[in-house]
């Protein structure tokens, strides 16, 4: 009987006081540190505030206007689109013009279906030279890079 009181005040809730370990759980200052980290990461950009300047006004501007681009694109059927619009063939030159007249300095980028006859390219090409644009880029899809 002596053992089995020995025993169970080994288990009782006043003996275990003074067996305590007295070591930091860090588990939980782990979680609120993450927490704070990711509390600065998304406020610190909203923080950032330009300071209010009264700037001068003058009659030119010293910032270039950006460079228009205009998307020509035909699909495997012949159609051709300008900007997402369908256009008819005989629309597509003095559309483009227009756009050269607006702004000598626009860029036309040619995105055509692989199916689409090599001439109507070519064609499409002559067009935009014709309209006076000497900007003409294509747009294609990057081929899968293997690696080795």
């Amino acid at each position: 009987m002596e053992g089995l009181k020995d025993g169970l005040m080994k288990l009782s809730p006043k003996s275990s006081r003074h067996d305590m370990l007295s070591e930091i759980n860090m588990v939980p200052f782990i979680d609120v540190v993450l927490v704070l980290l990711i509390i600065f990461m998304l406020a610190t950009p909203l923080l950032y505030r330009g300071l209010k300047i009264n700037l001068p006004k003058t009659a030119t501007n010293s910032l270039k206007k950006p460079i228009p681009k205009v998307v020509v694109s035909i699909n495997h059927k012949g159609t051709v689109y300008v900007g997402g619009h369908k256009v008819d063939w005989q629309d597509l030159r003095p559309m483009l013009s227009a756009y050269y007249k607006k702004d000598k300095r626009v860029v036309v980028y040619l995105k055509a279906d692989r199916k689409v006859d090599y001439g109507v390219v070519v064609h499409l090409m002559d067009i935009v030279k014709q309209a006076g644009i000497d900007r003409l880029g294509m747009i294609t899809m990057p081929t899968p890079q293997t690696t080795e």
